[in-house]
Parts: C-alpha cells; structure tokens; sequence
C-alpha cells in the first residue's frame, strides 16, 4: 500500500453542510442502494425493501444486503452469501461478513479474517455456481465497497483504501491499494462512482472531485443530516440516504 500525501492539507479540510431531508418510517442499522432498489437490515437482522417510501419486510434473516449491477445479495448470521435469482435468494459458495454489488457487475466481499475477495463479471452471470474462481487481494479490510471504476475500503485501524482500475473484466484492479488521510467506519461507492462515509466519531462526509479520471479525488466535504450522529450510508439516482445514530432513516434529494 502507498500513502497518498495532501497538499496544503487539502484533504484534510472540510466544510460542514445542512442538507433538507424526510424522514422514512423505520429502523435500520445497514442500507445500500442501487439500480433503482434501496434494502437495508434492521437489529433484529431482518431485511426490508423501500416501496412507495416505506420499507416493507421481506421473508429472510440476514445481517448484512447489498444491491447495485452484480445483483441483490445478502449474508446471513453465519457468514454465508446468497444471490436473489430466479425469486429466491440461493448460496454462493464463500463466506463473507460483508459483501458489495455496487461495481461492474462484479462481487466484492470481506471475510470473518478481513481476507478481501472479488469476482468478475463474466464468473458472476455466467459462472458455475459451484466453482465460482474468487480472486484475493492482498490486504486486510473490514468493510469493502465498489463502483463503476474504482474500490475503497476500510481497515481495522479506521485508515481509509482506494483501489484503482476496477473493471468487470479486472475485479482487482491495477497496482496496490493507495491509503488517504483520515478515520473511517464505513465507506459506500455509488454505481455513478460518488464517494459516501462515516467516520469514527458518526459524521458524515462525501468525497469531492472524484471522477474516472481522478478516482481518488480532492477532499472531503462534510453533511449534517442527523442530530444525534450518523451510522451508515448510501447514495443512488441522486438520493443520499443515512441511518442515524437511533437507527431512524433520512433520504435526501
């Protein structure tokens, strides 16, 4: 890995913003976006679906949803991965505490040991379910997030991770993992490539100037959507939506 350095502290400043949101009806601890679709898992590890601006139950424990291109997928209490296809969610053979499905149509996880693992579009739609070649990447990560050309990721330390190069066809991408400056929890990868986070201490920040040819941005700006501070995060067709530090959800536009 290579520390990226700030000029003139540049990636260290942020400006703090109000953002006018609703609230949705609900308790969350973890939600993602994608394609048109907004899941999210509750503390009893129940997994809801936001329609018509109310997030309904649907029948499966998992601790952990996920949706974007490479499709809906979950992990349950035991750290398996399930796909939904075919109107059921069905086993991938690998375990995971956390998976994504916000890149090109790739799937990116973290194991109980912060292993880091991808799969590429091709072995996604038409792999063999029983044989699916993941491929590990060097490192350790306890949250990993994708989209259409670039990775970040979270270590143990809070440091937070870039992969560049990301592809359907390259679930690796190119070089090594690139560390910015600051304390993360979480970090989310819209399928437009914005850059969504969560620091240590709940606040909320979007990375700024990010783009394909500057995957790894400028700086970071920060929002203030919840009063009682911020949990976890998501963003897709120009919605923020965040779960506060009570569990409840906003959703911004």
């Amino acid at each position: 890995m290579k520390v990226i350095q700030c000029v003139l502290l540049l990636c260290l400043l942020h400006y703090t913003l109000a953002l006018e949101c609703e609230v949705v009806p609900g308790n969350l601890k973890q939600i993602d976006a994608g394609v048109g679709i907004v899941g999210g898992v509750n503390d009893k590890n129940e997994v809801f679906l936001l329609l018509e601006n109310e997030f309904r139950r649907i029948n499966v424990i998992m601790r952990h949803f996920t949706v974007g291109p490479a499709g809906e997928l979950a992990v349950n209490l035991s750290n398996s991965v399930f796909k939904f296809q075919s109107g059921q969610f069905s086993s991938i053979p690998v375990t995971f505490k956390q998976v994504d499905a916000g890149g090109d149509q790739i799937i990116v996880g973290v194991t109980p040991l912060d292993d880091i693992f991808c799969l590429s579009k091709d072995a996604n739609n038409i792999g063999s379910a029983s044989n699916f070649p993941w491929v590990q990447l060097a490192g350790k990560l306890k949250y990993y997030s994708c989209g259409p050309y670039s990775c970040w990721g979270v270590n143990a330390a809070g440091n937070i991770v870039i992969r560049r190069g990301v592809a359907g066809a390259s679930c690796g991408g190119v070089g090594v993992f690139d560390i910015l400056s600051g304390s993360m929890s979480m970090v989310e990868v819209a399928t437009d490539g914005s850059v969504f986070a969560v620091d240590t201490q709940g606040s909320l920040f979007q990375r700024t100037g990010v783009s394909a040819s500057n995957p790894i941005g400028t700086g970071w700006l920060g929002y203030l959507v919840c009063p009682n501070g911020h949990k976890h995060v998501t963003f897709d067709l120009g919605r923020l939506y965040v779960i506060c530090g009570d569990g409840s959800i906003r959703k911004c536009i």
